[in-house]
């Protein structure tokens, strides 16, 4: 939960609020971190599996009616071209500096 709140560009406090309630709806649990006992993982259940399934086609709708159709096919390919390298970067570790203030850095990048 510490690397997801670090990329969001949120606090560890603030992600578990959100974590909480979606506990209390059901669909995420939360379990401790398995080498340190550091913050929590959260997954999903499987209720919360199926509201993500079940918000997929809608939002797919939705991006592709307002993110590619206005695209020309050259601006949709570079714009594949630029997804390809934010994924490599979000892949990446995240960088420590990029964090807001009172994030907890990733496990990795703890002392």
């Amino acid at each position: 939960m510490s690397e997801v709140a670090q990329y969001a560009g949120s606090t560890l406090s603030r992600l578990s609020n959100v974590v909480g309630r979606l506990e209390k709806r059901g669909w995420v649990r939360r379990r401790p971190d398995p080498p340190t006992g550091a913050p929590p993982w959260a997954t999903l259940t499987d209720e919360g599996q199926d509201k993500v399934a079940a918000a997929a086609p809608g939002h797919v709708d939705a991006v592709r009616r307002l993110v590619f159709d206005p695209l020309t096919k050259a601006q949709q390919r570079q714009l594949g071209t630029a997804s390809q390298r934010i994924l490599g970067a979000i892949q990446a570790p995240c960088p420590t500096d990029w964090a807001p203030d009172g994030a907890t850095p990733a496990a990795g990048d703890r002392d």
